[in-house]
């Protein structure tokens, strides 16, 4: 296995070892573009830390230990004592920032959550700000036994390290063991996306052991079929299918990104329908790339637009051009959700195409076949989270399919057999066309929490109202909280609570939830979702101030740490079934189409499937006094949940 870090020894060795030597072996391995500035903050930090741990006899030091996840190295890990101290050095700095500290507790929550040698350590992040006149050195530790943040300065570490050790003696184990111990990480989909640009493997930044699938088999399938359409000259499809959360997204800007970095840098694009998805995720990587390589925003964003698009520019793009795109691979995220001929075209009637008349698959498969040789088509499915009218689904792709008989299609067995992907006309669609089947295109295994492997299927069985299995799949959840409120307050301050460092929370709820408003959340003011998204706590249009509320069309395919689920009286539960509602005017009326009503249920999955770490959902009780907000259908919701076992606090 590669080193985690760029130098590592033993306390003794390190300290009795010159600064040169140690310095060289630092400036060997880096690959940091500000490499002077770089270089000054170890020859600092190695100076002082050879001077202030002298008196420590036993112990390991890593310098720049690598945190794959967040595609980052921790600037110091000293192990002592059976603790774990994260050290995050500020040179030259006077203050201990909120953003630093929360970038040193980060580090350790990363430790404690993936790296499994650190489950069941005590971890402690300390901030150096090395022109800092002022120490804090009270130690406070959450249950999970990482500690907030000890800030301090160069002439006090030593005293902070000894008052940690005295106040929580550990029993010491081994640092080499604990640094080859796996790390099973699994990032969001912007970490993911950050990692990959910077050239990490995705077997780097995801979860390796044998309860989840290798996205890098998937990855391997799909560049077998790139290679034989280009050797042969052929025209391929790929259905990449996976249950929710089991990285489909991130394997797509796998296989988009191997060929941006190969041979043909334009080789492919990324392209997905959902708006928020691709603004978060373009903004996400022209930030990284901006900070990492010193760009201009501007000159990242020309970067990043070429590889992640928005499908529906690139269908007008090509109404427009009649030529053949650049592109020879695109990689549809959400292909399930394309939309039908008529949708299709009355949109595009309304854009000044009156003559369009095609579905968005059948438009989409004819500009990638118009390369005389070869191209192909990765389409990534998912099921069960279809909250929109006119989404065609894999069955308009197989119709159009029909009629292209020189295209080779592959998929997996799952979308023959799976009731996940059942829609009307599949299994008839499948029987029309020929295809070849290989299960390596379907990802089976729910990676999206670290904490809640089965929070998607406790989520069906809630939705399903089946309460006996629902039951006994929340028992499962112990590691990942859900509770309810009936206090909107109550949310926000166990939101806060619970969240630590950078990690992402707030307040989501359904689009048509209109009467939430007596409670002052409005859904119908719109996000930015770039914004609400990737801005920090000291932006009020972002998801920390509590105030603009995310909705399924925002928030599906993305995630957050920790949310609050504010649920209306839109979706009630009643012996018989689910009641569904929709707010017109002044009052609910009644949905009574299907279409409808699968569309309320898919969004209430989306929204109980956001948070990775935990999830309050807020009932309010209503009022006798506003007949829009009857007591006894928000006291349905409340009784429901808390029979299912979700506690109240």
């Amino acid at each position: 296995m590669a080193k985690r870090s760029y130098y590592e020894d033993s306390i003794t060795n390190f300290v009795s070892t010159s600064p040169e030597s140690v310095y060289l072996a630092l400036h060997q391995a880096h690959t940091f573009s500000d490499a002077e500035r770089q270089n000054e903050a170890w020859k600092h930090q190695i100076t002082q830390l050879q001077l202030s741990l002298r008196s420590l006899s036993e112990g390991y030091i890593f310098f720049e230990f690598r945190i794959p996840r967040m595609g980052k190295r921790a600037d110091i890990v000293l192990i002592f004592d059976g603790i774990i101290f994260v050290i995050e050095y500020k040179v030259n700095s006077k203050n201990h920032d909120r953003t630093a500290r929360e970038q040193a507790i980060d580090y350790a929550l990363d430790l404690k959550n993936f790296h499994e040698g650190s489950h069941n350590k005590r971890i402690i992040p300390i901030l150096i700000a090395t022109e800092s006149s002022h120490t804090d050195s009270t130690i406070s530790f959450s249950e999970d036994l990482v500690a907030q943040t000890i800030c301090t300065n160069d002439n006090d570490i030593l005293s902070v390290i000894n008052k940690c050790i005295k106040s929580y003696p550990s029993e010491s184990f081994s640092a080499s063991e604990w640094a080859s111990s796996r790390y099973l990480p699994t990032p969001t989909i912007c970490e993911a996306a950050q990692a990959l640009y910077a050239k990490h493997s995705v077997d780097e930044i995801t979860r390796s052991d044998n309860n989840a699938r290798n996205l890098t088999l998937t990855a391997n399938t799909v560049n077998d079929v790139i290679q034989t359409a280009k050797r042969f000259s052929r025209k391929a499809i790929c259905f990449l299918t996976g249950v929710p959360g089991s990285g489909k997204t991130l394997a797509g800007l796998n296989i988009a990104h191997a060929t941006l970095v190969g041979e043909n840098p334009g080789e492919s694009v990324f392209l997905s329908g959902n708006g928020p998805l691709v603004k978060v995720l373009q903004q996400s990587l022209i930030n990284d790339i901006a900070e990492r390589e010193k760009k201009p925003k501007k000159e990242a964003a020309r970067e990043v637009k070429t590889f992640i698009q928005n499908i529906h520019e690139f269908r007008d793009e090509y109404v427009r051009d009649s030529n053949a795109p650049a592109n020879r691979i695109a990689i549809f995220d959400e292909a399930q959700r394309a939309w039908n001929k008529n949708k299709a075209s009355l949109f595009m009637k309304d854009r000044g195409h009156p003559n369009f008349n095609q579905s968005e698959p059948e438009f989409l498969i004819s500009i990638m076949d118009r390369h005389q040789d070869w191209a192909v088509i990765v389409c990534v499915v998912g099921g069960g989270q279809e909250i929109n009218v006119g989404e065609g689904g894999v069955t308009e792709w197989l119709t159009a399919l029909q009629h292209k008989p020189s295209w080779d299609i592959y998929i997996s067995d799952q979308l023959q057999s799976s009731d996940h992907f059942a829609e009307e006309g599949l299994s008839s669609a499948l029987t029309k066309v020929k295809c070849n089947v290989d299960n390596s295109l379907h990802l089976s295994t729910s990676v999206r929490s670290f904490r809640a492997e089965s929070l998607s299927r406790f989520v069906h069985l809630l939705l399903e109202k089946d309460s006996m299995r629902a039951k006994e799949e929340l028992q499962l959840l112990s590691k990942y909280p859900i509770c309810l409120t009936r206090e909107l307050d109550m949310a926000r301050k166990w939101l806060k609570s619970n969240a630590r460092g950078s990690e992402r929370y707030g307040i989501i709820a359904s689009s048509k939830a209109q009467r939430l408003r007596a409670e002052g959340i409005s859904v119908k003011d719109a996000i930015q979702p770039e914004i609400w998204f990737l801005a920090d706590k000291s932006d009020v249009r972002s998801s920390y101030a509590l105030e603009m509320i995310g909705t399924e069309f925002d928030t599906q395919g993305l995630e957050l740490d920790w949310a609050c689920l504010a649920w209306d009286a839109n979706l009630y539960p009643t012996d018989e079934g689910w009641y569904f509602r929709e707010f017109k005017g002044s009052k609910w009326m009644d949905i009574k189409n299907e279409d409808n009503r699968s569309f309320l249920i898919n969004a209430y999955r989306v929204l109980l499937t956001r948070a990775r770490q935990g999830l309050i959902i807020f009932i309010p009780k209503g009022s006798t006094e506003d007949p829009t907000r009857p007591p006894e259908h928000y006291d349905a919701i409340y009784n429901y949940l808390t029979n299912l076992g979700i506690p109240e606090i």
